[in-house]
């Protein structure tokens, strides 16, 4: 496939600033690099094509370029509307992807892109939000005929595969690497920790120091938001409906109320289940005047922007990324990048550091799937044990730390019962 001639991209021109960002990332991906090296050796992906829906900007443009490396004829298109780089796009043509990705197009069309990166029929995928697996099982099977299997990113997308699961209609094996400790662990901690008040503080020049933040939902997600909040001087209050995670949040710490409690006190508020209407009108009628509101789950969903709008006399843009809701009583809440995603909405995702592990994944639970497609079921498959651990050793390496390894003897040990 000819990148220039089929991509559908904003601007070419954008290409050189796109070329700097993916050279930067790309510099502080040391795990990632080992691995291109890998299948540049190895061609894993010779012959194949590999279809992405991710998030596209500079990491997620390297791991496209890895993939690349190893054979495979590779096209990308972007999870979210707001999220998508255009330099990045036009960069990645130049470099042979096909790309069918804007950023902000109109609804109708970024699903009319998403739909496009499918029509070449992959052999294998890499998924975001299972938006590949959605249009694949609901609305185009017949663009399904060759895929072997593929892996998704992010704890929104294996809830929806595991409900295909469930239903016993998954048409192939999808390695979950957000359920891969070097994922959740760091990717949903510190990198959404650190991202989500990068876009939050970027978007709106505020302090957050001395607000009271209330993140609502105690993952992965949700704990890396709440130290960092903590770290950036505020009062946290966490919001759960799982009993062992609020006892968690309350051991860390941070003060656990109900959500209409919790919306009474709240300065700014971020949500993190990954749920539907978890901020909704009963909450809006308390709030305090200025509330922000932002999400950092991958749909826009979870704060209700219907009962939002609803309630409101005036709906303004105030700020880029910022639109003001101006309630009947006077009062103004604030929603920050269309209740999208905001460390990628409103600033540019996790670090590059974080992201080198979960492309890393990406990238070897793409080669696992491959490998063993024929003798996978037809199921979420997890990320064998070994790849994890391989990603955390490349990394240990590439940050100059060794660890202790274990003795024969204090091996037999662990493997007695005596």
């Amino acid at each position: 496939m000819n990148a220039l001639e089929n991509s559908v991209v904003r601007d070419m021109s954008l290409a050189p600033e796109g070329h700097l960002k993916i050279d930067w990332a790309s510099a502080h991906m040391p795990v990632l690099n080992r691995i291109r090296e890998q299948f540049e050796r190895e061609q894993p992906f010779k012959g194949l094509k590999v279809s992405i829906c991710l998030h596209l900007e500079a990491k997620t443009a390297y791991l496209a370029k890895v993939i690349q490396a190893g054979g495979a004829e590779v096209t990308i298109t972007g999870s979210n509307p707001l999220s998508t780089q255009d330099d990045v796009c036009a960069a990645l043509v130049e470099d042979g992807i096909t790309v069918y990705a804007k950023h902000n197009p109109g609804m109708d069309e970024f699903k009319r892109l998403i739909l496009k990166a499918l029509e070449s029929k992959p052999d294998l995928i890499i998924d975001d939000g299972s938006d590949f697996a959605s249009i694949l099982h609901g609305e185009h099977p017949e663009l399904a005929v060759n895929i072997r299997g593929g892996a998704e990113e992010t704890t929104t997308g294996i809830i929806r595969l595991k409900a295909l699961q469930k239903e016993g209609i998954l048409k192939f094996p999808m390695v979950a690497v957000n359920d891969a400790y070097c994922k959740y662990l760091f990717d949903n901690r510190y990198g959404t920790g650190q991202s989500a008040w990068d876009g939050i503080i970027r978007t709106t020049n505020l302090v957050v120091s001395g607000k009271t933040v209330v993140v609502v939902g105690y993952g992965w997600v949700g704990k890396g938001i709440a130290m960092r909040a903590k770290g950036l001087g505020a009062s946290v209050v966490v919001t759960e409906v799982d009993p062992i995670r609020a006892v968690e949040a309350y051991m860390d710490g941070f003060a656990v109320l109900p959500m209409l409690e919790a919306a009474k006190i709240g300065e700014i508020f971020v949500t993190a289940t990954g749920n539907r209407s978890v901020i909704s009108g009963e909450h809006y009628a308390v709030m305090k005047d200025g509330a922000l509101l932002a999400n950092a789950g991958h749909f826009d969903v979870e704060v209700n922007k219907p009962d939002l709008a609803a309630m409101a006399a005036e709906v303004r843009t105030v700020r880029r990324n910022i639109e003001q809701y101006r309630m009947k009583d006077g009062r103004s809440l604030y929603l920050l990048a269309e209740g999208r995603l905001v460390n990628l909405a409103a600033a540019d995702g996790h670090p590059a550091e974080i992201m080198d592990t979960t492309f890393a994944l990406q990238a070897l639970g793409l080669k696992y799937v491959n490998e063993n497609y024929d003798k996978l079921s037809r199921e979420v498959v997890n990320v064998p044990y070994e790849l994890d651990e391989q990603v955390a050793r490349f990394k240990l390496e590439s940050l100059g730390i060794s660890i202790d390894e274990l003795s024969e003897e204090q091996k037999a040990y662990l493997d007695s019962w005596k």
